[in-house]
Order: C-alpha cells, then structure tokens, then sequence
C-alpha cells in the first residue's frame, strides 16, 4: 500500500522539484522544519521509493537547449516478447531520454532530445523505425518547457 503524503512531504517534495541542489538547510526553512527533521523527512521519502532519484538536466548536442520530441508509438502487438525486446532497445539510445508503456491508443510515449529538424529525422530514420515492433509513430516538437 503507498504511503500517505502529508502537507510537508508534498512542500518537500515541490521544493525538490524545483530545486534538487537546495542545501537542507535552505530546505528545511523553506517547508518549516528544523534541519535534521527535514533531513530525516527526506531520507524517509528516499527510502519509501517515494524519491527515486536525482538528475541533471542537460542540454542536447550542438545547441544551447536542444530540441524536445514527443513520440507516440504504437506496437503490432503487446505480447511479453515484444515489450521486452522493444524496451531493451529504447535502452540502448541515448537520444531516447524518457520511455512510458501507455493505456491508451499508443503503446509507447518517448522523449526525444536532438539538436534539430535534422537530427530528429535521422533518430527517426536510424532508431525510431528500427524498434522491434514498431508500426506506427507519431512525433510532435516541443516549443518550451514549462515546468
């Protein structure tokens, strides 16, 4: 069964959305706690799996913030074979930076970082048709991130 979050673990973890680099010191003020408290709280979100991990955000090849793509992908069938051989070759591609098996009309959702129009073509010609299964895709740009 999840745990429940309660109103400081939620500030807690907008905070670290926002800021992963926050120092627990400038955490712990910013939610109300004394530094070892928030420590502990965060530890404890840590440990439940509630906080998975920390990443970097970084920029794509060749230009200052990269392009995003969002691929829809839909399979010729959903058997165990075939998931598993196409998201063990979504692992293998760096550009592919994010991977969701879906509900819905598409199996897969994917983030794409390329430097350009260009680049993306090649992703789609070089990775993208090349899955396992793969009979459809459906790619959509990115104009700015809002989050």
């Amino acid at each position: 069964m999840a745990e429940r979050l309660d109103r400081i673990d939620r500030s807690i973890l907008a905070a670290l959305r926002r800021n992963a680099r926050v120092t627990n010191v400038a955490l712990a003020a910013d939610v109300g706690l004394s530094p070892s408290a928030c420590l502990r709280r965060v530890q404890l979100l840590e440990t439940r799996g509630t906080i998975r991990g920390y990443t970097a955000l970084t920029a794509g090849p060749g230009t200052d913030d990269g392009h995003v793509v969002i691929v829809r992908i839909s399979l010729e069938r959903q058997t165990e074979e075939i998931l598993n051989r196409f998201e063990a070759e979504v692992r293998r591609h760096p550009e592919i930076r994010e991977c969701y098996l879906m509900t819905g009309e598409e199996d897969y959702l994917l983030r794409v970082e390329a430097s350009g129009a260009g680049d993306y073509e090649r992703i789609h010609k070089e990775v993208l048709s090349r899955l396992p299964g793969v009979v459809r895709i459906n790619s959509s740009f990115a104009i700015r991130s809002v989050l």
